[in-house]
């Protein structure tokens, strides 16, 4: 066990390290304190072995994996992996090419509480003392700026609101009651220093769930405040959310807006469309009687938004694989809608992205089958290679809706990622 007394530099510079490998990941509590989260950072460093998605359906394969290799495991489930557990499809373009699913057990483990730094190392030719050393001796480099100042949006503003409207003709038929719309924004020809990007995302926007993964060439830079699922001995939480409303660096405005959330008789009803899906998912996987709901339209703030959030909670049967947990409540439904299935199928036929890693789940699991995910939400998805950067922002459509407003959410979702890049808002 390590101290030090600047904790932030030595993340900086631990994420500098673990980049230098071909698979990394880097998880950030940015100091937000829950009753579930087990560590302030964590960070994982080079593969010693992965496994990636093939023809077998994954949960069956990770499960075997973890069984017969029961170590740290860092990955994510990209949200077409609902193919492999559904009757669905995913035919939209995708520009990425991210796996369905990735995970690998790492070389290196760092993990932080406080000033307190701890390492896990499977190579015995370097000593904790030496990477200890070489972390600290790297050097910070200054930030660079994006190259590309043109983000464009995959679809125009009055296509989305004409979709929106699409959407409300099916609730009104009956065919779903909410449903989560998405919209891509990207940029072709980019040249971005994926680590800067990120640390320029995590400053302007630090959440409880950020995360840096780099795969290759593939990177994501994710600002999620949404926790999907995590597992702690056999309890599992599960933590939607439904309701945003912009912050204010006046404190009466920000405690009105804050008051106003709380009220919101539109954004309950999308919260509570949301925890009952949460609570049937998790009773498939559940002991009988044991789902239930700790917190209902808890409102918690960040720099850029405050979030309606609620807590669901379970006992995971004890017939079942912790893998189990995961896939009978994946995807999350605070990113499809109710019911879950038909709500899929529809935003596969409006949407005109592949979401690809985009609103799936990005965390660890433990040797011991803990584990905890996030949301791939506020999120830059990029390709070194081909140079394309893309991401995505949505939001709940319910009847009540308006469509307008709909489409200033997702911009305000999308402030933040704007202004790290160094561009405004596109005019029509």
């Amino acid at each position: 066990m390590f101290k030090t007394e600047n904790i932030n530099l030595f993340k900086e510079k631990a994420l500098y390290w673990a980049s230098s490998f071909n698979a990394c990941c880097y998880l950030d509590s940015n100091n937000y304190k829950d009753a579930y989260g087990s560590y302030d950072c964590i960070i994982a460093a080079g593969s010693k072995e992965d496994l990636t998605a093939g023809t077998e359906p994954y949960f069956t394969t990770l499960k075997k994996f973890h069984q017969s290799h029961p170590q740290w495991l860092f990955g994510f489930f990209s949200y077409d992996l609902k193919n492999q557990l559904e009757d669905l499809r995913s035919e939209n373009p995708d520009h990425l090419n991210f796996p369905l699913a990735y995970f690998f057990a790492p070389t290196f483990i760092i993990r932080i509480k406080g000033n307190s730094v701890e390492f896990i190392s499977n190579d015995n030719t370097i000593s904790e003392e030496k990477l200890w050393q070489t972390i600290n001796n790297i050097e910070s480099k200054p930030l660079t700026t994006f190259s590309n100042s043109s983000i464009t949006p995959r679809i125009n503003k009055q296509t989305y609101l004409a979709k929106v409207e699409k959407i409300k003709e099916h609730i009104l038929r009956g065919d779903i009651y909410e449903l989560n719309f998405c919209q891509e924004f990207y940029a072709e020809e980019a040249s971005i220093d994926p680590i800067d990007t990120w640390m320029k995302l995590n400053k302007r926007s630090p959440m409880p769930f950020s995360s840096f993964f780099k795969l290759n060439q593939k990177f994501i830079l994710c600002a999620s405040p949404e926790r999907f699922l995590v597992k702690k001995e056999q309890k599992i939480y599960s933590q939607p959310i439904k309701g945003t409303a912009p912050t204010s660096n006046n404190p009466e405005e920000n405690e009105r807006l804050k008051t106003a959330l709380k009220n919101d008789l539109k954004e309950q009803a999308e919260n509570v469309m949301i925890v009952d899906l949460v609570r049937n998912d998790l009773t498939r996987c559940a002991e009988p009687a044991s789902v239930k709901v700790d917190e209902l339209f808890g409102i918690y703030s960040f720099k850029q938004v405050h979030q309606m959030i609620s807590t669901v909670s379970a006992t995971l049967n004890h017939k079942l694989h912790f893998t189990d947990a995961i896939k009978y409540c994946f995807p999350m439904g605070s990113m499809t809608g109710a019911p879950k299935i038909r709500a899929m199928e529809i935003i596969e036929d409006l949407e005109e992205s592949n979401r690809g890693v985009y609103s799936g789940a990005l965390g660890y699991i433990t040797p011991f089958g803990n584990f905890d995910f996030n949301v791939v939400i506020r999120s830059i998805l990029y390709d070194q290679q081909s140079k394309y950067l893309s991401f995505q922002v949505g939001g709940a459509i319910t009847y009540q809706s308006v469509a307008e407003k709909e489409y200033n959410e997702c911009l305000l979702k999308a402030k933040a990622i704007l202004e790290t890049l160094g561009v405004s808002l596109y005019s029509e």
